[in-house]
């Protein structure tokens, strides 16, 4: 048994897919700017706006990782608890149930909006497009609603199961994510783009110029085909395009 372990271990070693998954990660992993540098860089930008900014994370894990390092006046956060059991979060909810609460009053007030809401939490497609549809409600005209994992390396980090760690991908898992984000961005009231960092950081806004919406296309959400048009799909920008656009 030993030894037919050892092989299969070693197969997994010598699949030159593998080989490729490990080298894509490691690519994404050496990319700046970070999710946090561009949160913190557009909530400075709705600075012009408003002086008081508001900020809003859903799925928030450690906040170590990301929350406790923005830079704003008003900061909230939404978690369930999931994936980290001490999960010193404002509001220990699903995002499904912040939201409905949030528009009942249960919650700070039906009228209250943010200049960035992140959203970060379950990363499928089905959930994600629920969080931007409900974030889009109460953001600001001029505020920003970004979204983590959007540009997965490879379909092995773009699959539904999280749980599937003899992949390619291993234990990185960006989900589908990009399906949600792609499916905005071809909405025609919404400007959009992905910075080309941090395993791909989307932006949507209403009023902000950050790229006009996509062409529909890819209408069966197909990865393999999102691959090969992948800048114009997703919008893909460095981040000092994303300076340029806003400046």
């Amino acid at each position: 048994m030993k030894k037919y372990l050892k092989s299969i271990k070693q197969q997994l070693i010598d699949n030159p897919y593998q080989a490729e998954g490990q080298r894509a990660s490691d690519r994404e992993k050496a990319k700046t700017p970070s999710r946090t540098d561009i949160i913190n860089y557009l909530l400075a930008q709705t600075a012009k706006h408003n002086a008081a900014s508001e900020y809003l994370e859903i799925g928030v894990r450690n906040p170590d990782h990301n929350f406790n390092l923005i830079q704003a006046k008003n900061k909230y956060s939404v978690d369930p608890g999931v994936e980290f059991e001490e999960n010193p979060v404002d509001f220990k909810l699903t995002s499904d149930q912040f939201f409905e609460q949030l528009a009942q009053g249960k919650v700070l007030s039906p009228n209250h909006r943010f200049d960035v809401i992140f959203i970060d939490g379950l990363h499928l497609a089905e959930q994600v497009d629920r969080d931007i549809e409900h974030a889009l409600q109460f953001i600001q005209p001029h505020g920003f609603v970004v979204l983590h994992d959007c540009n997965p390396p490879t379909e092995y980090h773009a699959r539904e199961d999280y749980a599937y760690h003899h992949s390619p991908a291993r234990g990185y898992w960006n989900g589908t994510t990009w399906k949600a984000f792609f499916k905005w961005r071809q909405e025609q009231s919404i400007q959009s783009c992905c910075i080309d960092s941090d395993w791909g950081v989307g932006i949507l806004s209403k009023t902000q110029p950050l790229g006009p919406a996509c062409p529909p296309q890819n209408p069966f959400f197909e990865y393999k085909v999102m691959e090969a048009n992948r800048k114009e799909q997703l919008g893909l920008l460095s981040f000092d395009e994303l300076k340029e656009k806003l400046a």
